[in-house]
């Protein structure tokens, strides 16, 4: 039966799936929702993310996640296997800085993964409260520890390729975590066969948009260095498109002169490179400049 137009998109509270009780709704972007829940085995508070693109599907009375129309039936069921896929891949990366998946599994035509939950705030939020201007010594306690994480994601092949400030959670009695990992690909299919490009404006590079580009570590650390220059300016930097044709943003060496080390605005200018061979290639060089 077709959804009614009172249908809402998310499930409700104390829906059960699987062995999870849905408290409340969290969030959502345009390919998943994210719900508050709880273990019915264990009451352990877990995140729970369910695989719904809001242009390509719909939710039925009976709670099945369908596609809209057949003909973005087969976009519906990539993008499907392709998030279930950021599950085991996560799954398989052990580092303190990735958020820990407890479970993935199918229900209502859709899927979902379980991820234990942490009390803090997005790096987004944070940012937002804070009016911006986080010290150097503040952006290198969040940085590092995410650099670390990145050095494992490519030492397999990996790339994130969605990192922003509303993607990185500051956890209150631990380290930032690396959240989804929905748009990771593996370097060896980054082109020209690149499907599903994620472009985040203001922190994606030019090559994320071109399916003929070659990507790289040198692209998820673009995107880390626009996320530092948000932290400090509280607004994402220019597009990556507009900085192509005519480059607005003004150099960090020159607008935060005497705020942070020398060595510390150069490797922010490096990193953020509009062209891909201007940017330190792995975490490792970001690491030495970063640090003087």
């Amino acid at each position: 039966m077709d959804a009614s137009p009172q249908t809402p998109a998310h499930l409700a509270s104390g829906t059960i799936i699987d062995d999870y009780r849905i408290d409340r709704v969290m969030g959502g972007g345009g390919f998943a929702i994210v719900y508050r829940a709880q273990s019915l085995s264990d009451g352990q508070e877990v995140v729970i993310k369910e695989y719904f693109p809001a242009k390509l599907s719909r939710r039925d009375e009976q709670g099945v996640v369908q596609p809209i129309h057949e003909n973005s039936r087969s976009l519906f069921l990539q993008g499907r296997k392709l998030f279930f896929q950021e599950a085991s891949t996560l799954a398989s990366l052990d580092h303190p800085n990735i958020a820990a998946i407890v479970g993935f599994f199918h229900a209502n035509g859709t899927v979902y993964t379980a991820m234990r939950y942490d009390r803090g705030v997005s790096l987004y939020g944070y940012i937002k409260r804070k009016g911006g201007g986080l010290s150097e010594e503040r952006l290198l306690s969040i940085v590092l520890p995410l650099l670390d994480c990145l050095r494992l994601v490519h030492s397999r092949g990996l790339l994130h390729l969605d990192i922003k400030p509303g993607n990185i959670y500051l956890r209150q009695d631990a380290g930032p975590i690396l959240l989804d990992f929905g748009a990771v690909r593996k370097l060896a299919r980054c082109a020209p066969s690149y499907v599903f490009p994620i472009v985040s404006h203001g922190f994606s590079p030019i090559e994320q948009g071109r399916k003929s580009a070659r990507l790289g570590p040198w692209t998820d650390l673009y995107a880390l260095g626009a996320t530092m220059r948000a932290s400090i300016e509280a607004k994402a930097p220019p597009p990556a498109r507009d900085r192509m044709e005519r480059d607005t943003l003004v150099p960090a060496v020159v607008a935060f002169q005497g705020q942070y080390s020398p060595a510390f605005l150069a490797a922010l200018d490096a990193v953020m490179g509009v062209h891909p061979a201007e940017r330190p290639q792995t975490v490792d060089e970001f690491i030495a400049a970063l640090t003087g």
